[in-house]
């Protein structure tokens, strides 16, 4: 029969923990207990005791949720009308943050999954909180399509159900390909997420302070027993979850971008889009990450569990996807001058010129000029110019989807039918409400649920004991 953990319940360290370096992806002198005491105490901590940072920050979410609420109930009752969507621009908000929400989920999945494979051990401590960071970015991306349809109670007309009316979905609208790439890499990041936490809600439930925590990560746990049965069946699922999920980085994101490549609007028909919008999408995601995840190491003290190697993996990472996503502006810019097209020279001249220029400008200034600052070691070490950086990306690349969707639509192939576009209260009120419903649910996760995974920690504390002592490790407890 399997031992039951009996890691005593700690405090969270009151002192100012040092980072340890930048070449330690793990702080020194932790034991198999103390890493699960450190990670479960976050869950475990007393309400009255939680950060005053981590307080203020879930009350305003939570205030944006119920402008989230209002403006939703208020489109129910009024129609999309409310919005600045027109003619020719009947695009706006609802679609630039769908691709926002959808490229920001990416990072959750390239971290759990393909870099698991590739064996990356920096992985380790911030895979969790990121494939959390996926179902919820998802989960405000899927709102935006629904919203936007006029008629939200009839969204499940989307799907290819056996009805009286006879009334089937186009199966030749990229439109309806998002549906079922987007419902499928949700369900299958969330099984991938729900799987991953199996072991960690188990050694939660044996070390819960109170009754009711371990009745409740008892129940979630699944009667999980550390048998080595147990271990062989995870390791295979975790495994088979993990090699469905690596596809579905890269076919996600193509298929959001066949929604613009497949139509004939200049700006929007090129073969580019595909690869240029899945390195997009995981440039925002890896931004997404550490704004996060920086704050998070401050308020809860884990310096020595999200260490700077973490977070000078992940500044490479963002940098690497960038200049990706520079080559793909400057071959947006070659092929409008080497096409001949008028309308294409045209439509990249008044996205650079147009009305909507500034747009343009602020986006190569934070997606492109300002990143470069990446190269220089000393940037990536520095943890509060990392995360500036991090939210002026996160700007970028919503601004690009701005710039793709309004300046391609609002000056078409007829003068006569051009058109200016500009966000109403309602738009705003809609797009603040999801990134306050969204931090809502991140607050809720990192007081509910192991942020760092315990056991995959834990295995670095093996790595570093069988390698630094050459002795041979204890069974986990």
């Amino acid at each position: 029969m399997a031992t039951i953990e009996k890691a005593e319940h700690k405090e969270l360290p009151q002192q100012l923990i040092p980072d340890p370096g930048p070449d330690v992806i793990l702080g020194k002198g932790h034991t198999y207990d103390s890493v699960t005491a450190r990670i479960a105490g976050i869950s475990f901590l007393p309400f009255k005791n939680s950060p005053k940072k981590w307080l203020v920050g879930a009350f305003i979410a939570f205030c944006f949720v119920n402008l989230l609420m209002l403006a939703m109930g208020y489109l129910f009752m009024r129609g999309i009308g409310i919005w600045g969507v027109n003619i020719p621009i009947g695009w706006g908000f609802a679609i630039i943050n769908f691709v926002w929400w959808i490229g920001i989920g990416h990072a959750g999945t390239l971290i759990s999954a393909i870099l698991f494979l590739l064996k990356q051990d920096w992985r380790t401590s911030i895979n969790r909180f990121s494939e959390a960071m996926t179902l919820f970015a998802v989960a405000c991306a899927g709102m935006f399509p629904i919203l936007h349809l006029g008629r939200p109670w009839l969204a499940y007309w989307l799907f290819p159900y056996p009805n009286s009316m006879w009334l089937w979905p186009q199966p030749r609208s990229p439109l309806e390909w998002d549906v079922f790439a987007v419902s499928t890499y949700g369900t299958v990041s969330l099984v991938f997420w729900y799987v991953g936490l199996i072991p960690d809600l188990a050694s939660m439930r044996d070390t819960a302070p109170h009754l009711w925590q371990r009745k409740i990560y008892g129940f979630l746990s699944l009667g999980w027993r550390n048998s080595a049965i147990h271990w062989h069946r995870y390791q295979k699922a975790y495994l088979l979850l993990a090699g469905l999920s690596t596809p579905l980085v890269l076919s996600v994101h193509t298929i959001v971008s066949f929604d613009f490549a497949i139509s004939i609007l200049p700006g929007w028909h090129t073969t580019i889009f595909p690869p240029y919008f899945v390195a997009g999408a995981i440039y925002s995601g890896f931004a997404m990450v550490l704004t996060l995840i920086i704050p998070l190491r401050s308020w809860y003290n884990m310096r020595d569990l999200i260490t700077l190697r973490h977070i000078d993996a992940a500044a490479k990472f963002m940098l690497g996807t960038g200049l990706i996503v520079a080559y793909g502006y400057s071959m947006e810019a070659f092929f409008s001058w080497y096409s001949g097209d008028k309308y294409e020279s045209f439509m990249y001249w008044n996205r650079m010129t147009g009305p909507y220029g500034f747009t343009y400008a602020l986006l190569i200034l934070c997606n492109i000029a300002l990143p470069q600052m990446l190269w220089s070691r000393r940037v990536r070490h520095n943890i509060l110019l990392v995360w500036i950086l991090s939210l002026v990306v996160n700007t970028g690349m919503w601004l690009e989807r701005f710039v793709i969707v309004v300046t391609s639509l609002h000056r078409d192939f007829l003068p006569s039918s051009w058109g200016i576009y500009i966000p109403t209260k309602w738009d705003w009120a809609t797009f603040t409400g999801t990134l306050g419903f969204f931090m809502f649910l991140i607050f809720l996760f990192v007081r509910a649920l192991p942020t760092i995974s315990i056991f995959e920690v834990r295995e670095v504390v093996h790595h570093e004991m069988h390698g630094q002592h050459n002795q041979p490790v204890a069974e986990e407890a």
